[in-house]
């Protein structure tokens, strides 16, 4: 009865996002924080069609707010929809793309004209391809000069890269086929470079910073300093050394401003976002290089010269720095579990100071002169808060509360379900989530819900409403572990599954069910494990483990063999097939289909671009082989998330009736 109840409660509506909050965006915090720009032109878009995970197309319109009308992008060249639409500081000019080829619109005079006249669309200019998009989280692989008189961009040739193919089953007759270019583990990246390109002269440079083999290279970022210096970052293929290359863009040359290799550890790449510029050339860099990540001074030639945050505390953003009062704002980790919004002077040795109040998690969007302050602050039973301050030094003051998600926090407070508590289970952050109707003398099933992947988290104390409270409506105990590898531990926790995927979070994940079982209100013999993606894989590793506890689990878009996936992101945590042979082949689900044991349902999409149902399907083989049985579910053209139609419906219900049958 409990099983059929959950069809009709909590799940709709977790599905249906009843209990997502109000966010602010970037673009509307920053017109509270710094006004609305000063500029004669606007972009509005159209009919966008999603391409990958963050990359569309769209019908990109110019309004001019002056004359009142509105033009589309592209139309005096007939293109039709485009991508990445970016204008340039001083209002003028737009920057888009188009079949992989960079245009630019004029807004003054209405034309435009194309940067680049490359034919072959496997030649990609200023856009991400699809490696780039998933791994470096961009889809804009250009930049504007701040005097817009010139726009840097990545051209990426993809001429080598080995193409993948899926077929695509419905709305016809006929099943046809869709393709990208996807290099995995070892195979050829595209090769890549940068150029220049001068809006009066209309010229190209490409710029000296590739080094020997352009394939074995990747610059995920591009950024104009604000007295015009052009940085590149380069990091080689493996992730183990990563440069910022200073360049000029008429000679061409350039030199490293900052480096930083490491023959141990990955490096992170995306800690560059968070570099902060002071007018005078200096620079505040996040780094984890002495083993926590940590905010560091430099001066304008690249040289350290002071640490300003303390050691045994992972920095997750530097936000904002305010030049009158020299101080530096940003926001880090206390506990694995929480954020909090800190203020420290970049110009004395001083302590830091804690801004933010309250147990959960801070996050702060700052005014351009570091003078106002936009916290969002959420946790267990707060959804997301929006507050404005101003900000003074190391002080604040509350000026108005913009969005405090009422109506959200009413809705979820209507089902009545619990809140988790944290645990620490021999060194692991856990929280727990235990029915409400739980009988103190009787004892429950566990589930445990997981992702694992390297630097990722999953005990966090914020506003998340998703399938474990449906999980824990319909009576089951539902347990969320971190392993080691996962992230706000430090560098070394972060690096101790490095070349050696797989391993060391089966151990933990089988440790803290075992120390679970130990619990009265526990069902030992009645124990599931539950992930996605890389917690789909880590879900199938550890059932092949040896004594490991768990009666069954579900496996959801599992990598099967790191040989599989793309290249970028499996290197980073493993280099190449080439170096790591042994690696790949432990780490590979392919050798441990006939050490599974339990009962497991596979779900997958056979449209997902990013992890292929080719995993699935050579998993299965290898477990026919073994002669192994298992449960199935596919969803026809669906990608990675599974939210076509009602197909994410569907799978949870499914994934509820495979635990009430196996759980019993």
């Amino acid at each position: 009865m409990r099983f059929l109840l959950i069809i009709l409660s909590v799940l709709p509506a977790i599905l249906a996002g009843d209990f997502n909050p109000k966010t602010l965006s970037t673009a509307e915090q920053d017109s509270i924080l710094n006004g609305l720009p000063d500029q004669r032109y606007r972009l509005e878009t159209e009919e966008e069609e999603k391409l990958f995970r963050r990359s569309s197309v769209a019908d990109v319109f110019v309004v001019d707010t002056m004359r009142h009308t509105r033009k589309q992008l592209g139309a005096g060249l007939n293109l039709g929809k485009v991508r990445d639409a970016v204008m340039s500081p001083n209002g003028k000019y737009v920057a888009f793309a188009k079949d992989n080829n960079l245009y630019i619109h004029k807004l003054d005079f209405g034309t435009e004209v194309a940067v680049t006249k490359d034919e072959n669309t496997d030649i990609i200019n200023g856009v991400a391809d699809w490696l780039y998009e998933e791994e470096f989280g961009t889809t804009a692989l250009m930049a504007w000069s701040p005097d817009s008189k010139q726009l840097a961009f990545v051209k990426l040739d993809e001429r080598d890269v080995p193409a993948f193919a899926w077929q695509k089953f419905l709305d016809t007759q006929y099943p046809t086929a869709d393709s990208l270019r996807y290099p995995k583990a070892g195979y050829p990246n595209a090769k890549a470079s940068v150029c220049v390109y001068d809006v009066a002269t209309k010229g190209i440079q490409r710029l000296s910073v590739t080094g020997d083999r352009l394939e074995d290279v990747y610059f995920p970022r591009l950024r104009w300093t604000p007295s015009g210096e052009l940085l590149v970052l380069r990091v080689n293929r493996d992730q183990t050394k990563m440069e910022v290359l200073s360049c000029n863009a008429k000679s061409t040359v350039s030199h490293p401003l900052y480096k930083e290799e490491s023959k141990k550890y990955f490096i992170d790449y995306s800690l560059f976002d968070e570099w902060q510029w002071l007018s005078d050339g200096r620079f505040i860099v996040l780094s984890e290089q002495d083993g926590w990540r940590r905010a560091y001074l430099y001066n304008a030639q690249g040289v350290q010269k002071s640490v300003l945050t303390p050691e045994g505390i992972d920095v997750t953003a530097l936000y904002a720095v305010n030049e009158k009062s020299q101080t530096l704002y940003y926001q880090a980790a206390p506990t694995p579990a929480t954020r909090q919004i800190y203020a420290v002077s970049y110009q004395k040795a001083t302590t830091p100071v804690q801004l933010s109040v309250g147990e959960g998690f801070h996050s702060a969007r700052f005014s351009e002169d570091g003078t106002k302050m936009i916290e969002c602050f959420q946790n267990f039973e707060t959804p997301n808060t929006y507050t404005l301050y101003s900000v003074k030094g190391v002080k604040r003051t509350k000026l108005e509360v913009l969005e405090e998600n009422a109506e959200v926090r009413e809705a979820w407070a209507a089902y009545a379900l619990p809140e988790p508590e944290m645990l620490n289970i021999n060194g692991l952050e856990a929280m727990l989530l235990r029915p409400l109707t739980s009988n103190p003398l009787t004892s429950n099933p566990l589930i445990l819900m997981h992702y694992s992947g390297p630097a990722s988290q999953r005990v966090l104390n914020r506003w998340r409403k998703k399938f474990e409270y449906a999980l824990v409506e319909a009576g089951y105990t539902v347990l969320i572990v971190d392993p080691r590898g996962t992230d706000c531990k430090g560098r070394a926790w972060r690096n101790e599954t490095y070349m050696s995927l797989g391993q060391k979070e089966a151990e933990d994940l089988i440790m803290a069910a075992n120390e679970m079982a130990k619990r009265a209100d526990i069902d030992g013999e009645r124990m599931a494990i539950l992930g996605w993606s890389y917690g789909g894989y880590q879900t199938l590793f550890t059932m092949s483990q040896k004594n490991h506890p768990f009666k069954a689990g579900v496996a959801i878009a599992p990598v099967t063999d790191w040989r599989l996936y793309d290249s970028a992101y499996t290197e980073r945590y493993m280099r190449r097939p080439q170096v790591n042979a042994r690696g790949y082949e432990e780490a590979s689900l392919l050798n441990k289909a006939a050490d599974l044991t339990g009962d497991v349902l596979i779900i997958h999409g056979t449209g997902d671009d990013n992890v292929h149902v080719q995993h699935t399907m050579q998993y299965i083989d290898a477990l026919v082989k073994a002669d192994k049985q298992f449960e199935m579910q596919l969803y026809p053209d669906d990608n990675h998330f599974l939210r076509k139609g009602n197909n994410a419906t569907h799978m949870h219900n499914r994934i509820l009736g495979f635990l009430a049958r196996t759980l019993k």
